[in-house]
């Protein structure tokens, strides 16, 4: 099931590791991908006449249990190319406890980005990630973790996002997919985004509603503090109500604020006109 022009896939030559989940990929109620086996992103390009060059690699949600391709994938692509940036959503390979693998697609994903940015129209200093929940934990992760020219995103956005995988602040589901039900303390803090940011972390931007009961908004205040402490450009939008998951859908008018305040920032940057 495709929501959009173009299926890429990101390993064309095969894969060299497995997650080994055997069933076969399905879709829940029509928008939640689970089982992925076929890495891949789908890409929304945008319109010539509006093309900005910015393009931003959208990493839905979901627990690292599956993808929420439609509400944080496929709508949002579309929100972007209205305002002239290229996008696509990426389905990635759930980790069934081998920590590395969505982090390997992502990095896969962004590096055909490159690759192929000016055959689509995409200026390589305006390649950027976007994540919600545990697509944010992922995005953040690719944000703090990925160094290469050719792979580092240049700006992160990150909808009530999982950051830490520390006890008590951490969404359990996601921690436990990510890193099994007993993971040592090396690799809760290598997965702890917030203990991962340099000198070199992309700008972010954030919005988190603060009564969110699935992920906690000490996860995005976590992130928030550590950019400050390095002085890399930062902001956060928290709102009194909204939960979680509420992607771009009318939720109630403070939440559904976030893209005309993400459109700001932009502007500010110079990634969209």
């Amino acid at each position: 099931m495709s929501f959009s022009q173009e299926k890429i896939l990101l390993h064309p030559d095969g894969m060299t590791d497995s997650n080994f989940i055997t069933e076969e990929e399905q879709f829940l109620r029509q928008d939640f991908a689970i089982q992925i086996s076929e890495p891949r992103m789908y890409s929304y390009p945008a319109d010539k006449k509006l093309n900005t060059g910015t393009a931003v690699l959208i990493c839905p949600g979901g627990g690292y249990s599956g993808v929420s391709a439609v509400k944080e994938g496929a709508e949002i692509a579309k929100w972007f190319n209205s305002i002239g940036v290229s996008a696509f959503v990426l389905y990635y390979r759930m980790p069934n406890g081998y920590h590395d693998i969505p982090l390997k697609d992502a990095k896969a994903a962004l590096e055909i980005i490159y690759k192929q940015a000016k055959a689509w129209g995409i200026n390589k200093k305006k390649i950027g990630i976007m994540g919600f929940s545990a697509g944010g934990h992922l995005a953040a992760t690719a944000a703090t973790h990925l160094k290469a020219k050719n792979n580092r995103p240049s700006f992160a956005i990150l909808g009530y996002p999982v950051i830490t995988m520390q006890e008590g602040v951490t969404h359990q589901g996601s921690r436990q997919n990510l890193l099994g039900k007993n993971p040592d303390n090396d690799l809760v803090k290598l997965y702890s985004n917030e203990l991962q940011v340099d000198a070199k972390t992309p700008p972010a931007f954030l919005f988190h509603a603060e009564d969110d009961r699935t992920v906690p908004i000490q996860n995005s205040l976590m992130y928030v503090e550590a950019l400050k402490s390095k002085k890399i450009p930062v902001e956060l939008y928290s709102f009194p109500k909204g939960g979680h998951g509420f992607g771009m859908r009318p939720t109630n008018p403070e939440a559904d604020e976030w893209g005309n305040k993400l459109q700001v920032w932009m502007k500010e940057r110079k990634l969209i006109r």
